[in-house]
């Protein structure tokens, strides 16, 4: 449900582009895309909050989280359930 929403929002926050844009729900981030470091993740989590209406906790965040795009979309979907 928030699979295009969230990949939408990586494509611009990290500005990727050509095959990196081409993702789907398993595709992996954390440690496969050299732009999703420490600093692009805590931008990550602000534009979630701030598209999405959510709060996210320093707690609820982890590696499993951001493992995949599909990973990262059903955080999302919890979060706004």
């Amino acid at each position: 449900m928030y699979l295009d929403d969230v990949k939408r929002l990586l494509i611009d926050v990290l500005s990727l582009s050509g095959d990196q844009a081409e993702m789907d729900a398993g595709t992996p981030l954390l440690g496969s895309l050299p732009e999703l470091d420490s600093m692009a993740v805590v931008n990550v989590i602000g534009a979630l909050e701030e598209q999405f209406g959510i709060t996210v906790e320093d707690d609820e965040i982890s590696a499993r989280t951001f493992a995949t795009l599909g990973s990262l979309a059903n955080f999302v979907a919890e979060k706004t359930a």
